[in-house]
């Protein structure tokens, strides 16, 4: 018994030994403990006070100074410190995005005068008009609402116009399965004698006397160089018509055209009924949609001459393709950037978008071909605009399948859904844009911005000097005018296609109110903001305001030349030297504008 007690005794005694080591142990650790942890604890600090600002969800970091942009890396400015940020929000701006505020005082007006002859005084026998149009559609459009007006200047009958079968866009549509003739030739009745195809003279249809007449030919270049030869040969056909009638005409003649190209002209059945359905799938995915024509193609940028910073690979392929037009001159690619003559690149477009207050969550249509570079170059803005839509993604292929051989269908099913949609955006200043542009200020001043590309293009090159609230605040106070409100555009200037002055009425109130057309498009920011975002505009701006020798938009030319010509000479006595002299003088070779579609 004395023997198992003095073992347990020893037990405890040997338990109490060790607990009094480890104490010892755990004592002379807790300064190294203490220490360690001071370290780090230190650091941390020092990390925390260095480190940049963390990026919060509702911001987008996006690399600057390249248009050709991809990345999603942000340098901040050296000498500034700038971090430029993008938001996921377009923030509030004060107004509704999606209409225009002074709409409701303008509407389309086109009903003809009461001086304006009716058809059956005004068309004269053995007359008859025939037209070749030229390019994708809304370039033929073009043409076949002049035709009618040329019709009516020359008194004849107009015969159901040619659509180009043989230029780049390969389609062999013919008219009445784009456009609905029946209602073409019923809708002008009133107006101009249309028919489907000349009589015969015996067994034979008649044929026509070739020529070509002058771009933005007057009506008295008509009644000189055309009616002529009208009332010789009875049938002539006027070949590449695009942009070969006056942007300035009187009144009724303006009204007559807006009654073609906003009435007469309507899509076949299964155009329109694809279109509607387009439409309603964009609607059913939000309340509110914009639609962009990016126009963004090899195409474009070829005829363009811009460069995008896609190296040797770049100017071979683009360079190749600018062949096709022989009579292009050279361009200095930096030059026509800073003149405005290049299309934003697709990142561009979205942060205008998003400066202007559009937010991550608004749904794009995008009404485009191939986009040069591919997914690569869409990656930013489908990064800015995630809710990205076009027609093959919200329709099917077998839907789709009756229109996909032919681009002028494929391009009417684009018209229909930019036409429709609440705010369209352009990114460049052809057929398309001046088209919908047009259509749009007619049927109630529909929100149609336009990028003042002259300008913007300075604000993207400098942004990496600025914070995200300077730019956004210059973008919106450089797109003043560019916005689709009334009476941007002064009447009569511009393409009449694009702004159709003469067919846009005021009601007595808006006169009354002396309500300003120009709006300015939300918040534009403080004198602070802006100095700092359009310093580097102003100071290059003047260097850019001469143009060059090369830069004039042949298109916007007005009929110049001699008229006297063919004075003194009777129409009957005009022979058939005469004639050929006129259609070889008018053979000349042209640009193809490939603005179009």
């Amino acid at each position: 018994m004395k023997k198992r007690n003095r073992e347990a005794a020893s037990g405890i005694r040997l338990l109490l030994l060790r607990r009094r080591r480890m104490q010892s142990r755990l004592r002379l650790l807790a300064p190294v403990v203490s220490a360690v942890f001071g370290v780090l604890f230190l650091l941390f600090a020092l990390f925390s006070l260095f480190a940049p600002i963390p990026i919060s969800r509702n911001e987008l970091p996006f690399r600057r100074n390249s248009s050709w942009s991809i990345g999603l890396d942000v340098q901040p400015s050296a000498d500034r410190g700038v971090v430029f940020r993008v938001p996921a929000a377009g923030g509030s701006l004060g107004h509704d995005m999606w209409t225009s505020r002074l709409s409701k005082f303008y509407y389309g007006c086109s009903n003809a005068s009461a001086k304006f002859s009716r058809v059956d005084v005004s068309t004269q026998r053995n007359r008859y008009l025939l037209i070749s149009t030229s390019g994708g559609l809304n370039q033929q459009r073009t043409g076949i609402t002049d035709a009618v007006v040329a019709a009516r200047i020359l008194n004849a009958t107009l015969v159901v116009p040619k659509l180009d079968q043989k230029s780049f866009w390969k389609d062999s549509s013919n008219f009445g399965e784009i456009f609905d003739v029946d209602w073409f030739i019923s809708f002008l009745s009133k107006d101009v004698k249309i028919i489907k195809q000349l009589p015969k003279e015996g067994r034979k249809i008649m044929a026509p006397y070739t020529m070509r007449v002058p771009r933005k030919c007057t009506p008295s270049c008509y009644q000189k160089r055309v009616l002529p030869v009208l009332t010789k040969k009875h049938a002539v056909e006027l070949t590449k018509f695009d942009y070969r009638l006056s942007n300035k005409l009187d009144v009724d003649l303006q009204k007559l055209r807006c009654r073609v190209n906003y009435h007469a002209l309507k899509f076949t059945d299964p155009i329109l009924e694809m279109g509607k359905k387009l439409v309603e799938r964009m609607r059913m995915k939000s309340k509110h949609f914009i639609a962009l024509h990016l126009r963004f193609e090899s195409d474009m940028l070829a005829f363009s001459g811009c460069y995008y910073g896609g190296g040797d690979e770049e100017r071979t392929e683009l360079g190749a393709l600018r062949k096709r037009w022989k009579t292009l001159h050279i361009r200095n690619p930096d030059k026509e950037r800073r003149q405005g003559k290049c299309p934003l690149t697709p990142e561009e477009v979205g942060l205008m978008l998003r400066a202007l207050g559009f937010g991550s969550d608004v749904h794009i249509y995008v009404a485009s071909g191939e986009v040069y570079g591919g997914e690569a170059t869409l990656a930013p803005l489908k990064a800015l605009f995630p809710n990205f839509h076009s027609k093959d993604t919200i329709a099917s292929e077998e839907e789709l399948s009756p229109f996909s051989s032919f681009s002028s269908r494929m391009a009417a099913l684009d018209f229909i859904v930019c036409d429709e949609s609440d705010v369209f955006v352009t990114n460049n200043n052809g057929n398309m844009a001046r088209m919908l542009a047009g259509r749009r200020r007619y049927f109630g001043h529909k929100p149609t911005i336009r990028p003042n590309a002259k300008k913007l293009y300075r604000l993207f090159m400098n942004r990496s000097n600025m914070t995200w609230e300077e730019f956004a605040s210059g973008v919106r106070t450089l797109q003043i005018g560019f916005m689709g409100e009334p009476k941007e555009v002064r009447p009569g200037r511009g393409e009449f296609h694009e702004n159709p002055s003469s067919c846009v009425c005021e009601h007595p109130e808006a006169k009354a109110g002396g309500h300003l057309g120009s709006i300015l498009p939300g918040r534009v920011g403080t004198e602070k903001e802006l100095g700092s975002a359009l310093s580097t505009v102003k100071n290059t701006e003047q260097a850019d305001e001469q143009p060059g020798e090369d830069e004039h938009d042949w298109t916007d030319m007005d009929y110049s030349e001699n008229e006297n010509g063919l004075q003194g000479k009777g129409i009957l006595n005009l022979t058939d030297s005469d004639l050929g002299l006129l259609s070889k003088a008018e053979a000349q070779p042209e640009l193809e504008e490939m603005f179009s579609d």
